[in-house]
């Protein structure tokens, strides 16, 4: 057979597809902490202990997934002007939602995570999907994007933990770490500024090989 008309391998014709394009965008080329600099304050607050990260991200891709496809379902009707407020609304019912499931089933969690639980309604990504997605796309689309972006989330958020605790506490998911019982715990790392630390070399490595950069405005 000739070559040159083989038909396209699987993988090749994958990667055109508009919801493995999503899922990867959101994962990686448009990675919401690392790529577009969102959700910062709850990444350095919560990622102490890999649990803590993990609940956190999954709350965040929960909210985004679920205010994102109603956002959808409603663009027809929500008049223009007050889009923002409705987005508020509907963003903070599936906060809530969030909040109270991890008062029930996951207590201890819950008094970490304190008010940054509650903070998933300002958070800038949610608000972000919505306005620059959710409300110009149908349902499906909007549904791979919202999760999408909430792993991508979460994949940084558990990296940045998974630094953290060992440094800190010497336990990973709150277990000790086989050979670090007697480890001097870092606790700049239990902090802000560890956090910080620990995400701007994530960073700088995700973006050094994905070759994003920003100087001379050339990437």
């Amino acid at each position: 057979m000739d070559q040159s008309k083989k038909k396209p391998s699987t993988w090749l014709r994958l990667q055109y597809k508009k919801w493995f394009v999503l899922l990867r965008r959101g994962l990686t080329e448009e990675n919401p902490i690392i790529v577009t600099v969102l959700g910062i304050c709850s990444s350095l607050a919560v990622t102490n202990r890999v649990e803590n990260a993990i609940f956190m991200g999954l709350g965040v891709t929960f909210v985004i997934i679920a205010s994102s496809a109603l956002v959808s379902l409603l663009r027809n009707l929500i008049p223009s002007k007050v889009r923002m407020v409705a987005y508020m609304v509907i963003i903070s019912v599936f906060t809530i939602v969030v909040q109270m499931f991890l008062q029930a089933f996951v207590p201890t969690v819950a008094d970490r995570l304190g008010s940054y639980t509650g903070l998933i309604i300002t958070n800038c990504i949610v608000m972000g999907r919505a306005e620059a997605f959710a409300i110009k796309n149908p349902v499906k689309y909007t549904l791979i994007d919202g999760l999408a972006n909430g792993l991508g989330y979460m994949l940084v958020l558990v990296l940045i933990a998974s630094v953290r605790e060992p440094l800190a506490f010497g336990q990973y998911f709150g277990m000790t770490i086989p050979g670090f019982e007697n480890w001097i715990k870092w606790n700049v790392m239990a902090l802000a500024p560890g956090g910080f630390f620990v995400l701007g070399m994530i960073a700088w490595g995700f973006r050094a090989l994905m070759g994003k950069y920003e100087e001379d405005g050339v990437q």
